[in-house]
């Protein structure tokens, strides 16, 4: 009887070190989505560790796209039945992007009358790349108002009387910056002004962000 035990631990051992090392991600659940046990394959999906990650509920870290399809596995495992589930899923990689796959959950148990227990694995499918604001472009204090003053529909004339410059400074300081940004016109230019963070959305009348010295 002794032996008997002992080389079950054994055996114990050995598949929780086989399960350690998978590079699938794998965790072990209750009935109701509480994780039991994961590998380190699964605790780096979620940017933490495998101990951290026990009690958590698998479908808030990993969010169903399809409501229906959880009520149709947990339905199932209401009545016992033994299908493998999959379930698609999105949830936020430790470097902030997005990623989506399918989780497949497998019900184990050691006879039929028991309560199973579900195997969860995960397949990444594919990741949406996160995407952030742009650095505001770089131009001088007078480059910044000339465009606050274009985005106001200011005139060449008008924006070189408020400017203290000639009409042709203020189209000097355009073609420039036509030139840098690749605008063919004064309405791509303001665009592309308010698109690199140049010019402050939501306000009028149009003013410049924070700029360089000259």
């Amino acid at each position: 009887m002794e032996a008997g035990r002992a080389e079950a631990v054994v055996w114990r051992n050995r598949a929780l070190t086989l399960f350690d090392r998978v590079s699938v991600p794998v965790a072990v659940c209750d009935v109701y989505g509480s994780v039991v046990l994961a590998n380190p394959a699964m605790a780096a999906e979620c940017g933490t560790t495998p101990g951290r990650l026990r009690g958590q509920d698998v479908l808030e870290l990993f969010r169903p796209q399809e409501a229906t399809q959880v009520k149709r596995i947990a339905e199932a495992l209401r009545l016992r039945r033994r299908s493998r589930y999959q379930v698609s899923v999105r949830w936020r990689a430790p470097g902030g992007a997005e990623r989506y796959g399918e989780l497949t959950a497998d019900p184990v148990s050691d006879s039929t009358d028991q309560t199973p227990a579900l195997l969860v694995m995960l397949r990444v499918q594919g990741e949406h790349a996160v995407r952030r604001a742009p650095e505001p472009a770089a131009v001088t204090s007078v480059e910044g108002r000339v465009l606050a003053l274009l985005a106001g529909g200011a005139t060449t004339a008008r924006a070189a009387r408020e400017l203290g410059l000639s009409k042709d400074g203020v189209t000097y300081h355009l073609r420039r910056l036509s030139a840098r940004w690749g605008a063919a016109n004064r309405t791509e230019l303001v665009a592309r002004a308010y698109a690199l963070g140049v010019l402050t959305p939501g306000v009028w009348p149009p003013e410049a962000k924070a700029t360089e010295a000259e």
